[in-house]
């Protein structure tokens, strides 16, 4: 394919790119965008074939605004035949857009403040630094993710005090897993907080991560994300001493369709509660996406709140309590939508046995 409209990035997804520009649109109905805004160019058909198209007869703003429409949930790959990957593609296309300065107006003034908004997510770090077990010579390190570290940082808390009580003394690392900057389209940027990490975490020891956007940003790392740890240790929950409200579980959109991690955490959920979680109509691969990925919230502030607004919809129809989510971004995004939503890791350390 031709890099002669100035997309580099695109120019390496033909294969991605004309799957989705010929194929049937079997993947529409899975879109939370195009769900909150019925429009044609707005379903996983037709913002790849927008891009496509890009790639043809060059990049416009309109063609390019498109390119956000999309919260990273890789729904619409589950219902392809081909399991195309739209998401990591039409982020591919942001940092096309971005290079040629065609990033929608939200996007542009969020990528102004990188380095501000990287301070303060170290500046967080720093806080929770004083967390006991927290040891700047620990052999094992833990990432929060930046949402946790700022803006939840009670959950941060717990999640540490998980780590420390399931496998020993941890340190904490300041630096970015480069997820948020990948999906604004500054893949330069997001290398580069990469490479940041990799240097703090440093050759040996091992990688626990919090938040499983995270995990799954940096997979070349083989990260060990706190639910998986705290699956390989069922027996240090305490089972309830009386029959609680059960709760409902929510499969973030990077736990399972992007970790594929379904099982564990209702298996550790049924441990602490005494039954198995409740159900949304939709679950596992198919699970509704809270819409708060892929920076939606800021570059579709309205359909990310439509998003939010169905799911919470759901929630109550079946009856509403407890919705439990692993995600810091969902979390955020449902709580502003009134849900009494619940971290899964936070959770579970209020469970932690005394002993193991």
């Amino acid at each position: 394919m031709s890099n002669r409209h100035g997309l580099p990035l695109l120019a390496q997804r033909e294969d991605e790119l004309s799957k989705c520009a010929y194929c049937p649109k079997l993947s529409r109905a899975t879109c939370i965008v195009s769900e909150a805004e019925p429009r044609e160019a707005l379903t996983p058909w037709g913002k790849m074939t927008s891009a496509f198209e890009a790639t043809k007869s060059g990049a416009d703003p309109e063609r390019a605004e498109l390119a956000w429409g999309c919260s990273n949930c890789f729904h619409c790959r589950e219902a392809c035949d081909h399991r195309n990957e739209v998401a990591p593609t039409l982020n591919d296309a942001r940092a096309d857009y971005v290079a040629l300065e065609l990033a929608p107006p939200r996007v542009a003034a969020l990528l102004e403040r990188t380095e501000a908004i990287e301070a303060e997510h170290v500046a967080a770090a720093e806080r929770l630094e004083q967390t006991p077990g927290v040891r700047s010579d620990a052999r094992q390190a833990l990432l929060l993710g930046c949402r946790y570290a700022k803006v939840f940082p009670d959950e941060a808390r717990a999640a540490i005090r998980l780590a420390v009580a399931l496998s020993g003394p941890v340190r904490l690392l300041r630096g970015c897993c480069g997820a948020w900057q990948r999906a604004a389209g500054a893949a330069e940027a997001a290398n580069a907080a990469q490479r940041r990490l990799a240097a703090e975490l440093g050759e040996k020891g091992r990688l626990l991560v919090l938040d499983p956007r995270c995990a799954l940003e940096l997979s070349e790392l083989r990260p060990l994300t706190l639910v998986e740890l705290a699956a390989r240790h069922p027996e240090r929950f305490e089972p309830p001493s009386s029959r609680p409200e059960p709760v409902r579980y929510h499969d973030s959109c990077a736990l399972g369709r992007g970790l594929g991690i379904y099982e564990p955490p209702r298996r550790l959920l049924a441990r602490v509660t005494g039954s198995a979680p409740l159900e949304l109509v939709t679950s596992r691969e198919r699970a509704r996406c809270s819409g708060a990925g892929g920076i939606l919230p800021v570059s579709m502030p309205d359909i990310s709140r439509a998003a939010a607004a169905r799911l919470t919809d759901e929630h109550q129809a079946l009856g509403g309590g407890a919705l439990v989510t692993s995600c810091a971004s969902s979390l955020s995004r449902l709580r502003g939508a009134g849900v009494a939503a619940v971290d899964l890791i936070a959770l579970l350390e209020s469970r932690l046995g005394a002993h193991g």
